[in-house]
């Protein structure tokens, strides 16, 4: 039998996945201020936390839609559990390029000529084949 999540759960994992660069997870003031001020959708902190803690469980699509597209994700994510079940693996190799420092080398890389990304590119599969090497002969 396949897990359904809640709508709080699947919340809570777009909270704690999906932060600001170097900081910790939005507050829900912070949510509720950007979803009325970039999108004019009306809500506030304290639904954001009944929704994410569960004490409010049955959203309006419109701000489900409104949530979604705050945090990238589609509103399919709170409506499909196949879907959030694909997203949050999404989610989860993003927080670990995030937490490893990946982003911020191809953040960099990216603003170098060709020739040195490919000189990055290579040097980066080098050490690769070392250390997979180095596992392998272990």
């Amino acid at each position: 039998m396949t897990t359904r999540f809640s709508i709080a759960e699947k919340l809570d994992r777009l909270f704690q996945r999906i932060r600001p660069a170097g900081q910790g997870e939005y507050s829900h003031s912070a949510v509720a201020e950007a979803i009325r001020e970039q999108q004019g959708i009306s809500i506030s902190h304290t639904y954001i936390w009944q929704l994410r803690t569960g004490r409010r469980d049955n959203p309006t699509i419109q701000h489900l839609t409104a949530l979604a597209t705050f945090f990238g994700v589609p509103v399919a994510y709170f409506l499909d559990d196949e879907q959030a079940r694909k997203i949050d693996s999404e989610l989860e190799l993003l927080v670990a390029l995030r937490d490893t420092g990946v982003t911020e080398i191809a953040l960099r890389a990216a603003d170098l000529s060709p020739g040195s990304r490919e000189t990055i590119s290579n040097m980066i599969l080098k050490v690769w084949e070392l250390e997979n090497g180095m596992k392998q002969a272990d």
